[in-house]
């Protein structure tokens, strides 16, 4: 059988390791105001950026980690020349904000990105993003001096943006709770693929073909992603690999990927809120054991991250990493996991409508997403009783896909927003895919299925708020060095 290996040297290091030993993050986003000292810049920083090289010795780990992703405006501005900018997806050309992508997002209402604080059409444009992370080793779960360390080394890169031809933006400082909690109080990141080649190991019903993830290598179709190539020769072509394809064309894309971003902000309080009121006493009271239960079936797992496909009755604690397991063995019905849950909607496994388990593993492997996502606002544990944050709190949604349209669009488009779903009619993904305005007539459900009928919970309320997103190009180490001789 052929291993595929990946040349970790080359690929940049967020997209194979989540940096979950790097507490704090600060993403800075710029424009390139002169582009000639910004590719000088490159052809000496590209040796500063975070490679996903294994590294044995943990002692050896550097405190700091630094990564880049640039916009389809950047490279423009970079000078890659039109047609080679052209070479690139239509998703990635588009942007998150175009008119058909708003549509497949359910950006609407007070998430339109008219409103949005960064990547909509009144913002300014943003031409890369320089992703900072630290991490003090001396105490590993110290998020004060992770701080430090990490925005020390923010400000001596900053020190030199406006001679590197850089103007900075502004930044979202990403944080992490040791044990990966988001701020409704859930473990997050629990269930990721495993990159086919990228030297992490675990159950086989998670590695995926490294295709699906990074430019240069077969997919789960058997083919290789479509990548951008050079189209029209400029800069340094000897720095470039030939088209693994076959075309005889340098390949752009090797050993990078796209990433998504999306900021989402959090309310807390009308979701605890709503599970409370539906789950309340009799007289009226709070009845938190059922909030929380009621709670775990919207997201398909416990606060600790246990999955209810598992555990359906009561949260094992304090936190768990259990992720072997396949709904067509332990829950076909649905009866433990709904099957609207938010889990089971993002990754159905082994039972996708009703496909067997051969080929539901099939598909379910073809709309993966690795995800990296960091906290920002005030670090909250959101609960039953536990449900007034100070200021706004959220996510800083970031994915890789080497397939935008049909990974992360599809699972927000098909899988979390359309409220047709195996035998459900009228439910959107609790989390993620409920609209603010309904269409008239329209309902929001969840429906939980049980012996002998169906429990119905009726009137989701949307409970985040998208503030911005973009896509971007995240290269391989060698395609900075080519960026800086065009």
């Amino acid at each position: 059988m052929h291993t595929t290996m990946l040349e970790l040297e080359n690929i940049q290091g967020y997209l194979i390791r989540g940096y979950a030993h790097m507490l704090y993050s600060r993403f800075v986003y710029l424009q390139i105001s002169d582009a000639i000292a910004t590719k000088k810049w490159l052809s000496k920083s590209w040796q500063e950026m975070t490679s996903a090289r294994h590294i044995h010795d943990k002692s050896e780990i550097a405190p700091t980690h630094l990564n880049i992703a640039f916009t389809h405006a950047g490279l423009g501005k970079l000078g890659l020349h039109e047609e080679n900018l052209a070479a690139f997806s239509r998703e990635f050309r588009q942007g998150m904000v175009s008119d058909h992508r708003t549509r497949l997002l359910g950006d609407f209402g007070t998430s339109r990105p008219e409103v949005w604080n960064w990547g909509g059409p009144r913002n300014e444009n943003i031409h890369l993003c320089l992703m900072v992370f630290g991490n003090d080793k001396s105490s590993n779960d110290d998020l004060e001096k992770d701080k430090v360390v990490c925005l020390e080394y923010y400000r001596e890169l900053a020190a030199d943006f406006e001679a590197n031809g850089l103007t900075e933006l502004f930044y979202i400082d990403g944080q992490t709770q040791p044990d990966n909690k988001e701020h409704f109080g859930f473990r997050d990141g629990v269930s990721q693929p495993i990159i086919e080649g990228s030297g992490r190991v675990g159950n086989k019903d998670d590695v995926i073909k490294a295709g699906e993830f990074v430019f240069g290598y077969k997919n789960e179709f058997g083919v290789y992603p479509d990548t951008p190539l050079i189209v029209k020769e400029q800069g340094d072509l000897n720095l470039l690999t030939p088209d693994a394809g076959g075309s005889g064309q340098k390949d752009l894309g090797k050993d990078g990927t796209f990433m998504v971003m999306r900021q989402l902000d959090q309310d807390v309080n009308k979701f605890w809120s709503y599970l409370n009121d539906k789950t309340k006493n009799p007289d009226g009271t709070i009845n938190a054991a059922e909030s929380l239960k009621l709670g775990a079936k919207f997201m398909g797992r416990w606060q600790s991250g246990a999955p209810i496909a598992l555990f359906p009755e009561t949260d094992p604690g304090p936190h768990s990493d259990v992720n072997d397991f396949g709904y067509a063995k332990f829950d076909k019905e649905g009866l433990k996991c709904p099957f609207g849950s938010h889990l089971r909607r993002m990754n159905p496994r082994d039972n996708v409508d009703d496909h067997g388990k051969k080929e539901s593993l099939k598909l379910s492997k073809q709309h993966r997403i690795i995800r990296r996502a960091r906290l920002y606002g005030e670090i909250y544990e959101g609960s039953p009783t536990n449900i007034t944050p100070k200021g706004d709190v959220g996510l800083l949604f970031i994915c890789f896909n080497a397939d935008i349209s049909r990974q992360f669009e599809f699972l927000q488009y098909t899988w979390a927003n359309l409220p047709k779903n195996k035998e459900l009619y009228n439910d959107p993904d609790p989390i993620i895919g409920v609209k603010e305005t309904p269409d008239l007539g329209e309902e929001q459900n969840f429906t939980i299925q049980d012996e002998p009928v169906n429990k119905t919970v009726k009137d989701l309320p949307r409970v985040i708020t998208v503030k911005g997103g973009a896509y971007f190009f995240f290269p391989s180490i060698n395609v900075l060095r080519y960026l800086a001789t065009i």
